[in-house]
């Protein structure tokens, strides 16, 4: 594979990990089953701040990192940062809670399919230059996680 592949590959696969990716907040407004349940609308403002960090959190570790030079090391890049970084930031969004009702269910099946394209991208990172993400990132955008929908 060409190293332009390369590059294009990480770079398809951080719009599509950003999307549902999410990093560490440094709020901690998660919530317990024995705190209050989140509003829609605070579910999804907690989300799109998760995902607001996680984008700046990857987006600074490839600059650190610079862009990779070959195929090896964009496979590097997603496995060893990428990826991890995204399954933690999944988990972070899960732990919020979630609504009650309908919005609960809805929050509750893209998490699901963010956590299952997540599983898929482990077993082989090389899935992530299709549209791996973009059933979860249609979802998510329909729900109103527009910072975690992006494609």
């Amino acid at each position: 594979m060409s190293i332009t592949k390369v590059v294009a590959l990480v770079g398809v696969a951080l719009l599509a990990l950003v999307a549902v990716g999410c990093g560490s907040s440094d709020d901690d407004t998660g919530s317990t089953e024995s705190e209050a349940t989140l509003t829609k609308a605070e579910f999804v403002k907690q989300a799109n701040a998760i995902c607001k960090a996680g984008n700046d959190e990857i987006e600074a570790a490839i600059e650190e990192d610079g862009e990779p030079k070959n195929e090896a090391e964009g496979e590097e890049l997603i496995e060893e940062t990428v990826l991890p970084a995204v399954a933690n930031q999944v988990e972070e969004i899960s732990e919020l809670g979630y609504p009650e009702g309908k919005d609960g269910e809805e929050a509750e099946a893209i998490v699901a399919s963010a956590e299952e394209d997540v599983e898929e991208a482990e077993e082989d990172p090389k899935t992530l230059g299709g549209d791996s993400f973009a059933e979860t990132n249609k979802l998510a955008r329909a729900y109103g996680m527009d910072v975690c929908g992006e494609e």
